[in-house]
C-alpha cells in the first residue's frame, strides 16, 4: 500500500532516478547539465505518488482539512459503498518466512503451546529457534516440540520479534524454513497500523478514514483456507513501536466499522497522493475491477508535495539502458489511460542505420525509471549535427536539427573553447512535432546544446577546419 506516509510526511523525499539523483520539489536549483554523449535529454514530470487508486491519503488531510467528515472522505473516493459493522475480531500477520532463525524475546516467562496441545514455560529473556524447534522449556533441557508453536506473553507483557508486538506468534516450519505469524485483535492491529500509514497529527477525520479503509482492507483480502489473513507488508504495519494516542483514538472512533459492497467488504486500496484524480482498479490492474474504484476527481490532493513532481533529467543512454532498449534513444511518447495514467510508453532508437520502436506498460515504465506514480509525461530536448559530422572551413553555414517537445523556454547555446556558455537564441518548435532546425556559421569550433533554466541537454561540436 502507501509508502509509510507517516515517514515522508515532513518533507519530500528525494526519488532516486536512475539517471541523476533529482526529485519533484526538492531538486536542486543548480542546473542539470547531461554528460557528453549521452544522446537526447528527456525531462520526466507527473503527479501524484503511488497506484492512486482509492483513497489518496494527503487528499483525505484536505478533505478533513475543508471540514469534510469521515463519512463523507469514505463517500468521495470509494463511491456506491456503505458504512457496515464486522463481526471478526481476530486477525493473523505473516511477520516472516523462508528463515533460518528467528528471535524471540519477552522481559517475563512466555506460555508455549506445542503442536499436540501441550503447554510449556519459556523463562523471560532472548531465545533463538532453528527449524528444529528446540527449546530449553520447564526449566529443562532444550527438547524438540512439535509444531505449530504458539508463543503467548504473560498479562498484559508483550513479545519481541525484530519489533514488539501485541497478541501471540505463531512459529512454524514450511520448507525446512521457519514463519512466523502475528496472531491479535483487529482492533490492536490497526493500532500499529494507522500511524504507520499516515502522520498522527493530521486531522481526526482523516485518520478516521484511514482506519476504516485500512480495516476493511484487511479483511477484504482474507482467505478462510489460508494460514495468515495478510502479510505485514500489505500495508504498513509496526506494532507496537508506532502507536500514537491519537491513531489509536481513530481505531477506537471507528471500531468495527468497514465499508461495504453489495453486502461484501470492499477492497479499499489507498496510496500516498492522487495528483489530483485517481486512478481505477481497471486501468491500474486491468479488468474487471471494481464498480467502486473507479477514477474520481481528488481536489484537495493539491496540498500533496507529491501533487506535482519534476522535471527529471533522463538521458538517452540511461532510459534505454533502463528498459533494456538497444540502440541511440531517440524520441519517447505517452499513451495514456482514461484516468489519465501512462499506459504504455513507446521508445524510438535508432540502431546500425534503422529506426526501431519498443513499448513498455507504464507501470514497468515506473519500476525501472523509480518514478513517484503512472501519471507522468516526457518532454525531449534532442539536437543533432548534421550527417556526417566532419570539420567544415570557418563560416560555413550548417544546419542542426532536432526536437523540442512538452518542454518551455527552451534556448540555444553556444560556447567555444575555454569560454562560457552564453543564449544564442530561443527555440520556436513546429507545432505537433516538436521539430526544430538551426543554421549556424561557426568562426571557430563551437559546441551547441538545448537548455532550460533547470536542465542542459548534451552538446553536439562542430569542428571548424584550422586557417591556413
Amino acid at each position: 500500500m502507501a509508502r509509510t506516509l507517516a515517514a515522508l510526511s515532513a518533507l519530500v523525499v528525494a526519488v532516486t532516478l536512475v539517471s541523476a539523483p533529482h526529485a519533484a520539489r526538492s531538486r536542486s536549483v543548480e542546473q542539470y547539465v547531461a554528460p557528453v554523449g549521452s544522446g537526447t535529454l528527456f525531462l520526466i514530470s507527473g503527479h501524484g505518488y503511488g497506484h492512486g487508486v482509492g483513497m489518496g491519503q494527503w487528499g483525505a488531510q484536505g478533505y478533513a482539512l475543508q471540514g469534510y467528515t469521515s463519512d463523507q472522505i469514505l463517500a468521495a473516493y470509494y463511491p456506491g459503498t456503505v458504512a457496515g459493522q464486522t463481526t471478526t475480531t481476530t486477525i493473523r500477520v505473516l511477520l516472516a518466512k523462508g528463515k533460518k532463525t528467528l528471535a524471540i524475546s519477552s522481559r517475563k516467562a512466555i506460555t508455549v503451546e506445542d503442536g499436540d496441545g501441550i503447554e510449556h514455560t519459556l523463562a523471560a529473556g532472548k531465545t533463538t529457534l532453528t527449524p528444529a524447534l528446540e527449546l530449553a522449556v520447564d526449566g529443562g533441557s532444550p527438547q524438540a516440540l512439535a509444531p505449530p508453536l504458539t508463543f503467548s506473553p504473560a498479562g498484559r507483557s508483550t513479545l519481541t520479534l525484530g519489533r514488539t508486538y501485541r497478541g501471540q506468534l505463531s512459529v512454524d516450519v514450511v520448507n525446512g524454513r521457519l514463519r512466523a505469524i502475528n496472531v491479535l485483535p483487529l482492533e490492536q492491529y490497526l493500532y500499529g497500523v494507522v500511524p504507520a500509514e499516515m502522520p498522527s497529527a493530521w486531522l481526526p477525520a482523516a485518520l478516521e478514514s484511514q482506519a476504516v479503509a485500512a480495516r476493511s482492507f484487511a479483511l477484504a483480502g482474507r482467505r478462510a483456507a489460508a494460514p495468515f489473513d495478510v502479510s505485514a507488508g500489505a500495508q504498513t504495519y509496526l506494532g507496537i513501536s508506532a502507536e500514537t494516542l491519537a491513531a489509536t483514538q481513530a481505531v477506537d472512533v471507528t471500531a468495527g466499522e468497514v465499508l461495504l459492497y453489495n453486502g461484501t467488504v470492499a477492497d479499499t486500496l489507498f496510496s500516498s497522493s492522487t495528483g489530483g484524480r485517481s486512478q481505477s482498479a481497471a486501468d491500474a490492474f486491468g479488468p474487471p475491477g471494481r464498480p467502486y474504484l473507479v477514477s474520481v476527481d481528488d481536489p484537495y490532493d493539491s496540498i500533496s508535495p507529491y501533487h506535482d513532481w519534476g522535471p527529471l533529467p533522463v538521458t538517452g543512454k540511461t532510459l534505454g539502458r533502463a528498459l533494456d532498449v538497444a540502440g541511440h534513444v531517440t524520441n519517447a511518447t505517452v499513451k495514456r489511460n482514461p484516468s489519465r495514467r501512462a499506459k504504455t510508453l513507446t521508445i524510438t532508437s535508432f540502431l546500425r542505420g534503422t529506426t526501431a520502436t519498443a513499448s513498455v506498460g507504464g507501470a514497468a515504465a515506473r519500476s525501472a525509471l523509480g518514478l513517484r506514480s503512472t501519471w507522468f509525461s516526457v518532454g525531449v530536448l534532442s539536437l543533432q549535427p548534421p550527417a556526417p559530422n566532419a570539420p567544415v572551413p570557418a563560416g560555413t553555414r550548417v544546419v542542426l536539427s532536432g526536437v523540442v517537445r512538452g518542454v518551455r523556454d527552451v534556448v540555444v547555446q553556444q560556447r567555444t573553447q575555454g569560454m562560457p556558455w552564453k543564449q544564442l537564441k530561443p527555440v520556436t518548435p513546429a507545432v505537433g512535432s516538436g521539430a526544430i532546425r538551426l543554421a549556424v556559421r561557426p568562426s571557430v569550433t563551437t559546441d551547441y546544446r538545448l537548455a532550460t533554466a533547470r536542465d542542459a541537454a548534451a552538446f553536439v561540436r562542430i569542428r571548424v577546419e584550422p586557417s591556413p
